[in-house]
């Protein structure tokens, strides 16, 4: 049979005669990126498997309480590694505008900005002392808000 490119490491190599197709040769990182390249085609094509996968990597992290908190606390080079990848995924992410797009923020989903400029405490509702009549939908109230604590 004749000698072909390995899709991996690119060296001659001759297929076996079982596998006309086959495009990556035997060696042990060239399996390991062809099983690499199937399963990310598999994550991204079949909404099953990825379930699978994901519910598998939740029962062992059951099993196995502490166990990432633990590495991270005895390997500082992956912790410091995973920082700077995290660190650049969100400067992909925020573009060229510093945020997410549309202001999207990353990180600390418990933040905001105030929708209106009242503090938090507790509010006594009651109605505007206005002609009520002249509202479009009679379901709706103006009412006047007053501060009557801060919290």
């Amino acid at each position: 049979m004749k000698k072909r490119p390995c899709a991996a490491c690119r060296k001659q190599f001759t297929p076996n005669a079982h596998v006309p197709e086959q495009r990556f040769c035997q060696d042990t990182r060239c399996q390991r990126e062809r099983r690499r390249r199937w399963q990310k085609s598999k994550r991204r094509e079949d909404a099953d498997y990825r379930e699978n996968e994901r519910r598998a990597q939740g029962n062992w992290a059951e099993r196995h309480p502490g166990y990432w908190r633990t590495y991270r606390g005895s390997h500082p080079e992956y912790r410091e590694s995973n920082r700077l990848r995290q660190r650049r995924r969100d400067e992909r992410r925020r573009g060229a505008h510093g945020r997410g797009g549309a202001g999207r923020v990353l990180a600390n989903g418990d933040e905001s900005t105030p929708i209106s400029p009242l503090r938090s405490g507790t509010y006594e509702l009651r109605p505007a002392e206005v002609d009520c009549t002249v509202l479009a939908n009679g379901d709706a109230w103006r009412v006047h808000i007053a501060v009557l604590s801060e919290s």
